[in-house]
């Protein structure tokens, strides 16, 4: 049977399309759609389990996935099977579940999965701007319960103007990259790198993205109504009792209240919350704890929630007993670990993040192997966050999503400083020590410090701040620097990074149905005073980069030789850059211009002496002498017909000085002339044209002796 398919265009204003198609593929689904651009072809569905799971949250996962088949390639590895989600992969994961995620129903618990498939590539489209209109689409076309529709966008400026979903060639020569997820009416995720632009700049780059959502919502509302709009599943709700819920709060609100108004430490706080739970909770019998056990422990979170919010929204004051624009108190240091290349420490509040930064060679480059696409790093930035470090005790599985996605941001906010023109592949690590609230901005500040520490000649130092809201009605706060707590029952989450002089990179994360446009402006505005703050205790740590490496860090030489070279200072199987390495303790790496076909070598040690013995070998092997010049050169070796000569301005290039050159007179001994180790000045004739070997002659620079025209 032919499936009956549906479809529906978006028109972009330059005149590409979008369509969306439903109907034809994966039809047991929930919901499914295939999204075209170009030849760019994304598989989307939807399942939701009919019965809820046993957990008060909802089990959301979103997976999105690059075949490589789609870009007509082979996965790497020996298996030749996509295996672990690349960290592209998880970034775009968490861009689509931080969008979809607040509006599903708050007591929907059926354990949902949105998959997202690239099928077909296109090197004109990137993908991942399809992925919030692909997840959106599905769940209209569904019956799973979903607030309203949204989508998602990349916004470009090129040439002065913005451009929607633009190409990897018109993104390279942009100074705006940012992500936009938006329902019809606010926005709702933001997340984006940037050329230091400002704070008006980025709210035109939403404005500009979330009119093209505005159509893409259109476009899924008419395909679902088209393919038949289903009716919304009803669903297992939440077990309630409102008796009981206004029974809780009174009884613990005011406790609450008074415990967050104490302006007291993380660890303290907590445990007087706790106190103020586990004594309620024993007012109750065994079987009321049975029968209603998790709605107390639920309606006590309640409260608690409730008297945080309040007390911001009626007093202005916060947990630790800030104003809504206070910083928390600032310690740095730099310099901290002795033997690694550069490292910082960054402590803001309870927050605490270690960065180190290594240097390397061309060779340490992060390598990209994806069916999108392909290259290196030179600058790339890890973040790890232990366990220990909100004081807790768990096993370390492997490196987490946020961690991933944490990590990114920070490198993004800090690769835009990064000059282009580095000799090193640069690596940073942020150790998390404490946590609090913002250390993925922690990680941003500490970077900074270490990079200068290195000696890394960054264009302007970097700081980041991370802000938060609380809103009820029409009041609200907004929040600067917020803590691990305020995150967690706030209602927004917005990171801002920057120099002095603009914006470089930002994440939002809304976990209200959407933001409205002067709040937003309110929240840059204050965040900009913020990193102000902030940037002014790192200058004060360290305000320029050291002009200099560390002793004990490597130092990095260029050297550029004809192609011809290449082959001689490799050596055959490599023997001669192999041992060349070994003797002077240097990393060689040779590489290709593919312009010129020059060879690039990058000589990375940490001793003069050795990178100074490097550098010899290379201007031994492309020494060049020229004819008719006058060389000085050392007698390393006596033959019957001649004696082998080095040349003192470039060691190892050697030259057959023969017997006949070395003098007027017949010489029948070469010691006669010179002696192992003797230096002399020869006269280069460049190729002997009957011999095709080299000619050099010391006679050529003695006098030539008279002839005797003496008559017998």
């Amino acid at each position: 049977m032919i499936p009956k398919t549906f479809t529906q265009e978006i028109r972009l204003e330059d005149g590409r399309t979008i369509t969306l198609e439903t109907g034809k593929l994966a039809k047991q689904a929930d919901g499914s759609v295939v999204v075209r651009m170009g030849n760019c072809m994304l598989l989307a569905t939807v399942v939701s389990a009919r019965t809820a799971s046993p957990v008060d949250f909802l089990p959301l996962t979103v997976d999105y996935r690059e075949k490589f088949a789609a870009a007509g390639r082979f996965p790497g590895g020996f298996f030749k099977r996509e295996a672990r989600p690349s960290d592209q992969e998880v970034l775009t994961m968490r861009l689509v579940d931080r969008v979809l995620r607040p509006l599903f129903p708050s007591d929907y618990h059926a354990e949902t999965q949105v998959m997202i498939q690239l099928m077909s590539h296109d090197d004109q489209v990137m993908p991942d701007a399809l992925a919030g209109l692909a997840a959106s689409t599905v769940i209209q076309l569904s019956d799973i319960p979903f607030e309203y529709p949204i989508s998602e966008v990349r916004v470009a400026r090129v040439d002065g103007m913005f451009v929607i979903n633009p190409s990897k060639e018109q993104l390279a020569g942009s100074d705006i990259d940012i992500m936009i997820g938006a329902s019809e009416d606010s926005v709702a995720m933001v997340e984006g790198e940037f050329d230091e632009i400002s704070e008006e700049e980025m709210l035109d780059a939403i404005a500009f993205g979330h009119e093209a959502i505005k159509d893409q919502i259109r476009a899924q509302v008419a395909v679902a109504e088209a393919a038949g709009k289903k009716e919304t599943r009803t669903y297992e709700e939440e077990d309630a009792d409102a008796e009981l819920q206004k029974e809780v709060i009174e009884a613990t609100y005011q406790s609450f209240y008074d415990i967050a108004k104490k302006a007291l430490s993380k660890g303290e706080r907590s445990e007087q919350f706790s106190e103020i739970k586990e004594n309620y909770i024993s007012k109750f019998s065994e079987e009321e704890l049975e029968e209603k056990g998790a709605l107390i422990s639920r309606y006590t979170k309640e409260a608690q929630k409730k008297a945080v919010r309040d007390l911001v929204l009626n007093e202005g004051a916060r947990l630790d007993g800030r104003k809504t624009t206070d910083i928390r108190p600032i310690w740095c240091e730099v310099d901290y670990l002795p033997s690694v290349h550069g490292s910082s420490i960054f402590t803001r509040g309870e927050t605490q993040a270690l960065a180190t930064v290594t240097l390397g060679t061309s060779r340490e480059a992060n390598i990209i192997d994806l069916p999108t696409e392909q290259g290196e790093e030179r600058f790339y930035l890890h973040y790890n966050f232990p366990p220990f470090s909100t004081g807790e005790a768990r096993p370390l599985r492997g490196t987490s999503r946020r961690e991933v996605g944490h990590g990114n941001l920070a490198q993004r906010a800090l690769k835009k400083v990064v000059p282009a023109d580095s000799p090193y592949t640069i690596r940073v690590v942020s150790e998390v020590l404490e946590s609090n609230g913002s250390s993925s901005m922690a990680t941003v500040c500490a970077g900074t410090m270490a990079l200068m520490d290195a000696g890394v000649q960054i264009n302007k130092p970097v700081s980041g701040i991370a802000m938060g809201l609380i809103t009820e009605g029409e009041k609200y706060a907004v929040l600067s620097d917020i803590l691990g707590d305020e995150d967690h029952l706030g209602d927004m989450d917005f990171k801002v990074t920057g120099t002095a002089d603009g914006i470089t990179a930002c994440q939002m994360d809304i976990k209200i149905k959407g933001l409205r446009f002067d709040i937003m402006t309110q929240a840059l505005n204050q965040a900009r005073e913020g990193r102000l703050h902030i940037l002014k205790h790192l200058t004060d740590t360290i305000d320029t980069p050291n002009q200099e490496v560390k002793e004990h860090a490597p130092k990095m030489i260029y050297r550029r030789i004809a192609n011809e070279y290449i082959g001689a200072l490799i050596g055959p199987g490599g023997k001669v850059i192999q041992e060349l390495q070994k003797e002077s303790g240097c990393t060689i790496v040779v590489n290709e211009d593919p312009v010129t076909e020059e060879g690039i070598i990058e000589i990375l040690g940490t001793s003069p002496e050795g990178i100074a013995m490097v550098e010899a070998k290379i201007d031994s092997i492309t020494f060049k002498p020229q004819v008719g010049e006058t060389y000085e050169v050392k007698v390393i070796k006596m033959l019957d017909f001649g004696a082998v000569v080095e040349y003192l301005e470039a060691p190892g290039n050697e030259v057959l000085l023969h017997v006949s050159e070395l003098a007027w007179e017949r010489t029948e001994n070469v010691s006669d002339v010179v002696n192992l180790g003797d230096v002399l000045d020869v006269k280069y004739f460049g190729i002997d044209s009957r011999t095709r070997k080299e000619k050099v002659s010391r006679k050529a620079l003695l006098p030539r002796p008279e002839k005797n025209n003496t008559l017998f």
